[in-house]
């Protein structure tokens, strides 16, 4: 079983979340990451946010 998770998740707890819950399937991060990206770009906040998903 895994699980999909939401809500809160963002670049400062997005790596500790995934790291202590390793069934995690799927995360919410659209807000997260549309807030980040008017700050840093598109391009670069998906990077980033995929990095932390690794």
């Amino acid at each position: 079983m895994g699980l999909n998770a939401g809500h809160d998740l963002n670049l400062d707890n997005l790596a500790f979340f995934k790291q202590h819950i390793p069934w995690l399937e799927e995360v919410s991060i659209g807000h997260a990451l549309i807030c980040d990206a008017l700050y840093m770009g598109l391009k670069e906040a998906v990077a980033k946010y995929k990095q932390q998903l690794k």
